[in-house]
């Protein structure tokens, strides 16, 4: 018998693991094996079948940390059941499988997908079902679904396990430190069990923890909870099914994990990747654990072996089918010793023609006590003729370090150009985002084309065409260099993914300046810039061209109006807070539901939400008001002077007949000139008190609310998901977790998830992984989307969509558009709205809705009253 044969691809995978066979023929069959396994080693390739979930992608991050691999990522009715068998039968392609959560039931075919099938045919490749993948382990086997005793959406619960492989090293009960986030409504009915169905896990009690722990949710093991190696709970194998155990966990509480008795497996009612779960990341490293000692015991480890190493010489082709019923090629192929079958958003860009462009920029020093405030410079510069076709992205609120830059110009340059997209609403239109752009540039022209592909894919094109030396912009110490200002309506969020959109905008669904010169205020160090830019025809003759000249000449001239302010600036007057508003004084406004058609909204959220369909949902309504003012400019300089906001707008598009005046207090995404992506949500709000006392008292009342921590954790791991899809594996994490910010009128809950964006994807890919942001969906988001859509009487236009810029380097940081006034055709509109969850009283989150339009509608009518005295 010859020993000789050491398999080369397993060395690889595990370099600690030595198995050598012996050669009879032409096979080599296992006698011994030595194995020094480590999971910190062996590559582990993972199923992973998304049931249309907003968390997945926070399990794909976790696995492809563990596993040393990136996981593949299919939906549950994308491939057949034919395929899946081939690729983990013939191809042996997976290790393993993770099911993901979703919304539904297990017991609806549209919710599960090929999912039942694949745990009744797979009974021999480990298994890990979370939530909804739970369910349907114990449904499948023929336990009934319930409804939960309630239901629990990001909130906490402590756990009891009976020590099992997927719980091994982990505390156990009350007060062990063993906390985990829950997102469920339904259930398994512990009584109907059947035999081969072991539970293994449990909540503690009926109750669920008020507030969440302090600690940094940072990256590696924190993300997922961090471990206390002090604090360790270890159960007797021989004794972790006992009677005594059954009867401690007793039927009254909530079945958290189960185990099937001959097939290796498991489910979990919780969600481990929540980034409040503590012990998450150890679950998923025991079920790593569990497949790599299930397939050394495995009889097929010789047939698995040989198939990994030709698997190292020739790629593997999937084909997969898509909803459309299109098949759609994925190359697969070893990348360095990991299968990297797919990625969660696919690059592939077109070539596109390019436009080489050059910027010239001026520095100015001490800005304040030059030329006057930020409100003084856009005034003198851009505000004649009603600042028809200007734009302002306004940190009006730069306390604390929420906002340092403002960025102001308007149209001038031989650059620039206006962009409007409307949808077309053609139910065949390819991924619901076909409709018509507009293009009008700087002298006048007009182009009229029809997008099949839709709007941000034409964004995308636009950003790749242009070329740039980085040495022009060295040394400046923000990310937008001129490029596209405006905003994105809510209704494109059929060109991410949704797939419903029942109401069509009367406003453009895109509306973008190209933005060629601009004015730039650094409010930190009080300095103001002004920067241009050009096409240049010849990169090796452009310091010398006719359009560089012209761009001086224009930084020239608006410093020298700069300069002309020195003595004329104007002092902003004190400015009073606008009167309480209640739901009786909004004067004129019509909205469009009465408080008790707006609270029976708020009761189909709850009964959605209880039968499972949503964790969250943000209910949202809009009010009107013809204005009896055309100073519309005037009104924006109102409105931030009351409400200052770090992430405030003011956009005129004047051929539309529509200005802007946004004092968004929220970030939807901002990607900077180092690939980092940040986005800043918005969940949990309060109303400011009339005196130090009870302003402290609402702020403490929010800070420790359970249900308005619920409300942020859900969002955070929604936004933690998006991020997820076009980040680096483990760079997602959370460095601020339900921090308390004050407004002029308002206390939030403010949380921050940054990552580190995957360098083969471009600014619009991240946009369209995240867009519409999820503050304003809820979770999860798709079929959340549907829901709202089914609910609300009107489209949201621009309010709950995104305003800011995309930097001709492929930068960009765009706000959510809430507490704004949209004028259009001379009428004003106010959206307004609020996170419905299990914990929601429809007469509050009618209060609540009410408050968030004070500072806008209070405005408003102030506005008037002062013009027509």
């Amino acid at each position: 018998m010859d020993f000789g044969l050491v398999l080369p691809s397993l060395e690889s995978m595990c370099p600690c693991a030595r198995i050598r066979f012996p050669k009879v023929g032409s096979h080599f069959y296992p006698v011994h094996l030595k194995v020094d396994i480590s999971t910190e080693f062996r590559c582990v390739r993972t199923l992973l079948i998304d049931n249309y979930d907003s968390y997945t992608y926070n399990i794909y991050q976790e696995l492809s940390i563990i596993n040393g691999v990136p996981p593949v990522v299919v939906r549950n009715d994308e491939l057949t059941w034919e395929q899946i068998q081939y690729l983990l039968y013939e191809d042996q392609a997976f290790d393993n499988i993770v099911i993901s959560p979703g919304p539904g039931s297990p017991t609806r075919p549209a919710d599960i997908g090929i999912c039942l099938r694949v745990l009744l045919g797979c009974k021999d490749i480990p298994i890990l079902g979370v939530c909804l993948g739970h369910q349907a382990l114990g449904y499948v086997h023929g336990a009934k679904i319930v409804h939960a005793p309630k239901p629990v959406h990001g909130r906490l619960s402590e756990v009891d396990h009976t020590g099992c492989d997927l719980f091994l090293d982990i505390p156990s009960g009350t007060n062990s430190g063993f906390n985990v986030v829950r997102y469920h409504s339904l259930a398994i009915d512990a009584d109907s069990l059947p035999n081969e169905v072991i539970p293994i896990a449990w909540s503690c009690t009926a109750d669920t923890l008020s507030s969440i722990e302090d600690k940094k949710y940072g990256i590696a093991d924190e993300v997922f909870g961090h471990q206390n190696d002090n604090n360790k709970a270890h159960a007797d194998v021989e004794q972790r099914y006992s009677s005594n155990f059954l009867e401690r966990a007793g039927n009254t509480k909530v079945i958290m994990g189960i185990m099937h008795a001959t097939q290796p497996h498991y489910g979990v009612q919780f969600h481990p990747e929540s980034v409040a779960t503590n012990y998450g990341r150890k679950i998923f490293q025991n079920f790593k654990k569990i497949t790599v000692d299930y397939w050394l015991r495995s009889p097929h480890l010789c047939k698995t072996m040989l198939q990994s190493a030709a698997s190292t010489q020739v790629p593997l082709k999937i084909q997969m089918l898509s909803r459309t019923s299109n098949l759609v090629d994925i190359d697969n192929s070893f990348n360095g010793h990991c299968l990297n079958i797919c990625k969660p958003v696919t690059a592939s860009h077109e070539t596109v023609h390019p436009t080489f462009l050059k910027l010239e920029w001026k520095k100015y020093d001490c800005m304040a006590d030059q030329v006057g405030v930020a409100k003084d410079v856009f005034c003198k510069l851009f505000g004649e003729q009603k600042a028809e076709n200007t734009f302002w992205l306004d940190s009006s609120s730069t306390e604390k370090g929420r906002a340092r830059f403002s960025y102001m110009g308007g149209k001038g340059g031989s650059l620039w150009k206006q962009i409007t997209f409307k949808l077309s609403h053609q139910r065949d239109s390819p991924m619901g985002g076909g409709g018509h752009l507009t293009i009008e540039d700087a002298q006048c022209h007009e182009t009229k084309t029809y997008l099949e592909d839709g709007f941000l894919n034409f964004m995308d094109k636009e950003l790749r065409s242009f070329h740039y030396d980085e040495e022009d912009f060295k040394g400046l110490p923000f990310d937008f260099y001129g490029g596209y200002v405006g905003y994105i309506g809510y209704e494109l969020k059929a060109e991410c993914g949704a797939v419903s959109n029942r109401h069509q905008s009367r406003t453009p669904d895109a509306c973008f300046f190209f933005a060629d010169n601009v004015v730039v205020i650094d409010h930190l160090y009080d300095v103001l810039y002004i920067l241009s830019i050009h096409e240049i025809h010849n990169p090796q003759t452009a310091s010398c061209s006719q359009e560089t000249s012209t761009a001086r000449s224009w930084i020239d001239d608006i410093e020298q109006k700069l300069l002309s302010l020195k003595d004329s600036t104007s002092k902003t007057s004190d400015v009073k807070m606008p009167r309480p508003t209640s739901a009786t004084c909004e004067v004129g406004f019509h909205i469009e539901k009465s408080k008790d058609q707006y609270m029976g909204d708020v009761e189909k959220c709850l009964k959605f939400i209880k039968d499972g369909e949503s964790y969250e949902l943000c209910l949202t309504t809009r009010m009107r008001k013809r204005l009896a003012v055309t100073d519309y400019l005037g009104l924006y300089l109102k409105l931030r002077e009351v409400n200052p906001a770090p992430y405030a707008a003011w956009l005129n598009f004047s051929k539309e007949d529509l200005c802007i005046c946004s004092s968004s207090p929220e970030r939807f995404l901002q990607l900077d000139g180092t690939g980092i992506l940040e986005a800043k949500p918005i969940k949990g709000t309060i109303a400011r008190g009339s005196s130090r006392e009870e302003d402290d008292r609402l702020k403490r009342q929010l800070q420790y609310s359970e249900k308005d921590q619920a409300e942020n954790l859900m969002i955070v791991d929604l936004l933690r998901n998006d991020l997820g899809r076009v980040c680096e594996p483990g760079s997602v994490h959370v460095p601020r977790l339900m921090e308390v910010e004050s407004y002029a009128t308002v206390h939030t809950l403010v949380s921050t998830i940054q990552g580190k964006k995957r360098s083969d994807l471009s600014a619009v890919d991240c946009i369209k992984a995240a867009f519409p942001g999820g503050s304003m969906t809820g979770a999860p988001k798709l079929r959340s989307m549907e829901l709202l859509d089914s609910l609300e009487s009107s489209s949201r236009g621009i309010y709950s969509g995104s305003i800011g810029f995309f930097s001709y380097n492929q930068t960009f940081d765009l706000n959510i558009v809430i507490r704004t006034i949209v004028i259009h055709e001379g009428e004003a509109s106010i959206g307004a709205g609020g996170a419905v969850v299990a914990l929601s009283i429809p007469e509050q989150e009618y209060e609540e809705m009410i408050l968030k339009t004070k500072a806008p509608v209070g405005t408003i009518n102030e506005y008037e009253k002062e013009s027509m005295t």
